[in-house]
């Protein structure tokens, strides 16, 4: 069994190639662009690794892998477009260099060369792993309907959100992990357990991620604390401390959301720290990941075999960036 580090590299060199024609020059030069940006792949190495954990990789797990990553980066040029944001990992964004009405095509076209990608996969797979791609794929697209919503809404409940990082987040990772397993060859109940495993990790990544954004080292996190508190997103920190703060406490938290005063991060992070809402995402994060890891252990292999999967789900949800 290989580590994601090992299994990373390798779908990195299998990536790093030209993946669209040299003309129009204008349409594809673009996302050739953008996918030299990078990123951490972790969706297609998730795929590779479902396959590892029932049987050798295929070569079919490099296309669905690939696909897979088309597939992300697509929703990444299209998201940047709806959330006006000027940069990705540091680079101009699509839009921002080359124009937003280029950005909607290349998204357009990064789409269907992910769809190019699944055809080349064997027949015997391509049925089942088209309607877990699509399926996935219309979900990601509720998510990010939800996300966008819940910008214009006063107030959301801590369900809504959690059922918008599943659709948004998790359940990408979770297919990716689950289309893997059927190229292994795994049983239904294994890759629904796999599923549940990616699924349950994808929340608590995101908890971490929120939890991070609040109370993370800015040494260690690479930039500022409190980008979502200056930007008012609604997070997992955010609604449960409107869902436990105290009258006056809320009061002032609505009043600092209504303004971008100097001191705002300060003033939050202190209401936060009252209402404990540090130790509740702490708490939070751990129960996802202790569930994620339940399901892992009910996957009928050897123990041996799903290692590389326990010490990814344990870099992603302690990492301290």
């Amino acid at each position: 069994m290989q580590s994601f580090e090992l299994l990373s590299q390798k779908f990195a060199i299998h990536f790093d190639k030209r993946h669209f024609p040299a003309e129009p020059a204008t349409l594809y030069d673009p996302n050739e662009y953008f996918l030299k940006i990078g990123g951490k792949r972790i969706r297609p190495v998730l795929c590779l690794m479902g396959n590892e954990l029932f049987e050798e990789i295929k070569e079919d797990a490099w296309h669905v892998g690939t696909a897979i990553e088309l597939f992300h980066n697509f929703t990444l040029i299209h998201d940047d477009i709806m959330d006006k944001a000027p940069l990705r990992r540091g680079m101009e964004t699509v839009h921002t260099k080359f124009g937003e009405n280029t950005a909607i095509l290349a998204g357009d076209v990064m789409l269907v060369a992910a769809y190019e990608e699944l055809n080349k996969i064997s027949v015997e797979y391509i049925q089942s792993i088209l309607r877990l791609f699509n399926t996935t794929a219309k979900e990601v697209c509720e998510g990010q309907q939800m996300d966008m919503d819940f910008e214009s809404m006063d107030t959301v409940s801590l369900d809504a959100y959690l059922k918008m990082i599943e659709l948004k987040t998790s359940v990408a990772l979770a297919a990716s992990l689950q289309t893997g397993a059927i190229l292994g060859g795994a049983g239904e109940r294994n890759q629904h357990l796999l599923y549940d495993f990616g699924k349950k990790l994808g929340i608590a990544f995101q908890v971490q991620d929120d939890y991070l954004d609040a109370f993370g080292d800015p040494k260690k996190f690479g930039k500022q604390v409190g980008g979502d508190i200056l930007a008012n997103k609604k997070t997992f920190l955010l609604l449960h401390a409107l869902e436990t703060a105290s009258p006056a406490q809320k009061k002032e938290l609505q009043q600092l959301l209504a303004n971008n005063s100097a001191d705002k991060i300060e003033k939050v992070l202190t209401i936060y720290r009252d209402c404990k809402v540090d130790e509740w995402a702490l708490t939070l994060k751990n129960k996802y990941l202790d569930e994620a890891l339940a399901h892992l252990d009910d996957i009928a292999v050897l123990s041996k075999r799903k290692q590389p999967l326990k010490d990814l789900a344990q870099f992603l949800v302690k990492r301290e960036h």
